[in-house]
């Protein structure tokens, strides 16, 4: 993890743009920078997490898989588990040698998805540094003990998130 990097902002919205001409605002109804990048106050993987609200018809639609392919992005899809539907994902900086890039991870559903929830945690971090710097600090106690283990780290952060969530819905 890194200190934040104002530049983040400006690779986030160079790759929107870049989104909303290959595929159209039709389509792309909405995209969000979150993820840790997005909060200034706090150390970040150098990841830009992306979400994409699209209309429900497009969640696994071939042609619109098939243009994020052209940007340069592997499609997954994250399978329905415990109150969360199944959506799409899609990753792009990663090379099989083990060299990165900008690394860019996509979370793509329709904006009632439970996935959106992570935009209000994202502004909520923003105006509550205390929580943030908490965040922070399961972050960086998470990536020592699962150092290579992105499950075990992810699921590490689910209980602050969905009380932070909770914080929020009060």
């Amino acid at each position: 993890m890194v200190d934040h990097n104002p530049e983040w902002k400006f690779i986030y919205e160079n790759e929107k743009n870049r989104i909303i001409n290959k595929v159209g605002n039709k389509t792309v109804l909405r995209i969000e920078h979150f993820g840790s990048s997005s909060i200034p106050s706090i150390k970040s993987k150098p990841y830009i997490d992306l979400m994409i609200a699209i209309p429900k018809e497009k969640l696994f639609d071939e042609n619109l898989i098939a243009n994020f392919k052209e940007l340069g992005y592997s499609h997954f899809v994250v399978p329905a588990r415990e109150n969360i539907a199944a959506y799409s994902s899609f990753g792009k900086g990663y090379h099989v040698d083990g060299k990165k890039d900008q690394i860019f991870h996509i979370h793509m559903c329709p904006e009632d998805h439970i996935m959106w929830k992570q935009i209000d945690f994202r502004d909520y971090l923003n105006s509550n540094l205390e929580r943030a710097k908490q965040y922070e600090n399961l972050k960086l106690e998470l990536a020592a003990k699962f150092k290579n283990d992105r499950g075990s780290y992810v699921l590490g952060k689910t209980d602050f998130v969905n009380e932070t969530l909770a914080i929020i819905s009060k």
